[in-house]
């Protein structure tokens, strides 16, 4: 279900915080006064309130001889990150708050993690982790017709995968009340919530369902129980109600850059490439949302960005 009455942002209601990140995928706020972005080759950017930058990671990392690609990130409470590789060295890793880098989960249950998408903690100490593909490359699964990403939970029990039937798994919550998880299936176009109870995930319903140039990315729930979906090509950001009311709350489309990338994947042809190109859009491919501590501005990370993006969130309020 969709509704026309959420009022929509325009262009001119986003602003830029920041300046020369590379590929600030992931976005968290960890203060009134600092932002974390991922940065590709490197680890993560320090984002301040004033738009200094500081990099925190070594120069040249290459995690299995190939370049450091951080997708997602998730905060340390000692200052330090881990870091999802989505490039071919895969894996997840420990960055230190002195800029080491570490390995700290590469194989479970046997299953190498190529193509690590996403870090998340939570209030209990777990860690989610979703794993795109186990295709490699992971090009190979540009398709909807590949399910074969995983969602894996570590706990006291150690890690372990929980479902392996993702169409290219992206970021992943918990529901506000904790009895489930949602994860974006990038290539069927939708969000996914599972029925979560510690141990195993059931009970499989779609969330929302997209369509042409919308490949959800990040998601995200505010203080208010709405989950924020991010869809790179489109670049559109959408809101999804509690009661299931899909609203488009702000889009800097270019059409014939989705015309683009709908033929190359009709065709089987569909690769990196068309997730970093954005033709005329101003947005970047935005790729993930987080929320002040207030919940009055929302940050958005993108693909191609060099800037994080942001706005205040009354203005996509009812009237």
């Amino acid at each position: 279900m969709t509704t026309d009455q959420t009022p929509r942002l325009d262009m001119d209601q986003v602003s830029r915080l920041g300046r020369g990140l590379y590929r600030p995928e992931s976005v968290h706020v960890l203060s009134d006064d600092l932002l974390a972005a991922s940065h590709r080759g490197r680890g993560v950017s320090l984002v301040h309130a004033d738009g200094s930058v500081r990099i925190l990671g070594p120069a040249d990392p290459r995690p299995g001889g190939e370049e450091l690609i951080p997708n997602g990130i998730a905060p340390l409470p000692d200052g330090g990150f881990l870091i999802a590789n989505i490039g071919e060295g895969g894996g997840l890793w420990h960055l230190s708050p002195e800029g080491d880098l570490t390995p700290h989960l590469m194989e479970v249950d046997g299953v190498f993690l190529s193509a690590t998408n996403f870090v998340m903690t939570d209030a209990a100490g777990r860690l989610f982790i979703t794993v795109s593909t186990v295709s490699r490359p992971r090009f190979a699964a540009y398709t909807d017709k590949v399910a074969d990403g995983l969602i894996i939970v570590v706990d006291d029990d150690g890690p372990r995968i929980i479902a392996d039937d993702i169409c290219f798994a992206n970021e992943c919550r918990l529901t506000p009340d904790g009895a489930g998880l949602v994860v974006a299936e990038t290539f069927s176009r939708r969000i996914t919530r599972f029925d979560f109870d510690g141990r195993q995930l059931t009970n499989r319903t779609t969330v929302a369902q997209f369509g042409r140039g919308d490949f959800p990315d990040g998601i995200r729930y505010d203080r208010d129980g709405y989950l924020w979906v991010t869809c790179i090509v489109a670049n559109r950001l959408w809101r999804v109600s509690p009661d299931g009311t899909v609203d488009l709350i702000l889009e800097d489309c270019d059409p014939a850059h989705v015309d683009t990338v709908e033929t190359a994947l009709a065709e089987g042809r569909m690769g990196r490439e068309h997730f970093y190109e954005c033709g005329d859009s101003l947005l970047g491919n935005i790729a993930s949302i987080d929320f002040s501590r207030d919940g009055e501005t929302a940050y958005l990370g993108s693909l191609c960005g060099t800037s994080l993006l942001s706005f205040q969130t009354r203005l996509t309020k009812e009237q």
